[in-house]
């Protein structure tokens, strides 16, 4: 059936077809059923989505779709699309098989990402197989089946240098937002670094929700590589680009779900630095109490992720850092991105522990790129900051970005939190900062957050004040209260 486009300004997050009942009724479709969209040009696309149904506003002969089925179809008020009931697919019994704990083939595999990136499998099947990974795991092969599905599903980028860095971390700390830093560091020093991040999953903030405070983060590959041969760097949010699409909707199901499973962590990361061209490769693994990992993890990580550089002909070195508390002040977009400039500007003081790791991290690459001999590299990384060149780098990128450091503004509502003891803070909790931060409303109200005072092992006074909470509404901040007072973050 052929009907008329009718463009909503409205997202609901995922891709939805709204139709009128007795549409509806005519083709034997009822809500949640989902549908083929196919458009009438010489050279068509076609994507899924979940059907919507409502009596009146929506004519007979038109189809109501969500900004995300616009974009993805580049679609326009009139046109027309072909829609077609959904058979369907194999991927449910690919699913149900991994459900029972049994290993999948690459075709399988294939099969349930080519089905991710078009829409044919819904959130809940998605969930499905999440889930069955976060329980059972993927063995080395199904990990590497799942790389190059994922990688496959995109853009693949090609910058043509020798020196393509990158830096990753796992995730999982409230704070460590040491990437804008290495990136202006790297790229100051002569290193192409096209870094795409990730939005946050299970934390306040990941690096794209940080930048876009100031700056755009979505960009198309011909945008992407003037910034790049601009500048030498960029910090983009990959999921726009189109680079890994089946990584952009996974993690937006994780997300939901507040899961990472490890197998999708690496394939996630692995798939972004292959599809950016990245050779040099350098993993963040934080691990200890409140960490998603602990030693005994990061080790194996470790040894995953340097077996899949081997693999894939890339270099990768993987970094084990303290992650059993927060790092920096700052936790949620803004707060982040003022640790970030207070870090990379020399008449600011920013966070002693984030400027630290950052420099080991920026240190490190700079000696895998041979930019730095070996021993050599921290010391570079501290020329750099400290001249103030990293920062006119950063700026130099934001503003090709379309950004701007005045548009930094933190949330309306605050709220300060005061000790109600005298003692040691013996630990911060992580989870539950991360748990604090999202009460407040991170990461999509990117001026919320909040703003610790102390680290473990300081001695804190009763009336002291502990840390800051910044909302964009009273609501939310009285929601972030019955949190911390229910939960406790902080121990003495």
């Amino acid at each position: 059936m052929e009907l008329k486009i009718k463009l909503l300004k409205w997202s609901a997050g995922l891709p939805i077809a709204t139709l009128n009942y007795k549409t509806a009724e005519k083709i034997g479709l009822h809500p949640q059923d989902t549908i083929s969209l196919k458009t009438l040009s010489k050279k068509p696309k076609e994507t899924s989505a979940v059907v919507d149904v409502i009596r009146g506003f929506v004519n007979q002969d038109e189809i109501a779709i969500s900004s995300e089925l616009k974009k993805q179809l580049n679609l326009r008020l009139g046109a027309k699309v072909e829609i077609n009931i959904l058979t369907p697919t194999g991927s449910i019994e690919f699913i149900k098989k991994k459900m029972k704990n049994k290993p999948l083939s690459e075709e399988e595999i294939n099969t349930i990402i080519r089905d991710v990136v078009n829409n044919s499998l819904s959130d809940m099947e998605l969930a499905l197989f999440i889930s069955a990974v976060y329980k059972y795991g993927m063995n080395m092969k199904e990990t590497i089946f799942l790389i190059k599905a994922i990688q496959k599903s995109g853009t693949q980028m090609n910058f043509r240098q020798k020196l393509i860095a990158d830096k990753h971390s796992i995730g999982g700390v409230p704070g460590n937002r040491t990437t804008p830093i290495v990136v202006a560091i790297c790229a100051a020093a002569g290193l192409i670094v096209p870094k795409n991040s990730s939005r946050a999953i299970t934390s306040a903030a990941g690096t794209a929700d940080v930048i876009e405070t100031i700056a755009r983060v979505e960009f198309t590959a011909k945008e992407i590589k003037k910034i790049v041969r601009k500048t030498g760097a960029c910090l983009i949010w990959g999921g726009a680009l189109g680079l890994v699409p089946a990584d952009s909707r996974i993690i937006r199901v994780e997300r939901s779900l507040k899961i990472d499973p490890e197998a999708m962590l690496v394939a996630s990361i692995m798939s972004k630095k292959l599809a950016a061209g990245s050779n040099y490769i350098l993993i963040d693994i934080p691990y200890g109490e409140g960490a998603k990992v602990d030693e005994t993890r990061a080790r194996k990580l470790k040894k995953k992720f340097e077996y899949l550089g081997k693999y894939f002909h890339k270099k990768i070195e993987c970094i084990l850092t303290d992650g059993s508390q927060p790092i920096g002040c700052g936790i949620g977009p803004v707060c982040e991105l003022e640790d970030v400039i207070n870090v990379l500007d020399p008449k600011k003081v920013g966070p002693e522990d984030l400027e630290k790791k950052s420099l080991i991290l920026a240190g490190k690459l700079l000696e895998m790129t041979g930019k730095a001999k070996e021993k050599q590299g921290i010391k570079i990384a501290k020329e750099i900051l400290y001249s103030g060149i990293a920062f006119e780098k950063f700026k130099e990128i934001i503003k090709a970005q379309e950004g701007d450091l005045k548009r930094i503004k933190i949330a309306k509502f605050k709220h300060n939190i005061f000790s109600k003891k005298s003692g040691k803070i013996k630990f911060i909790d992580n989870k539950k900062i991360n748990s604090l931060a999202r009460a407040v409303g991170c990461p999509v109200d990117k001026r919320a957050g909040l703003r610790l005072c102390w680290k473990r092992g300081d001695s804190v006074k009763k009336g002291d004040m502990l840390l800051t909470l910044y909302a964009e509404s009273t609501q939310r901040i009285a929601s972030a209260m019955r949190y911390y007072e229910k939960f406790k973050p902080i121990h003495f």
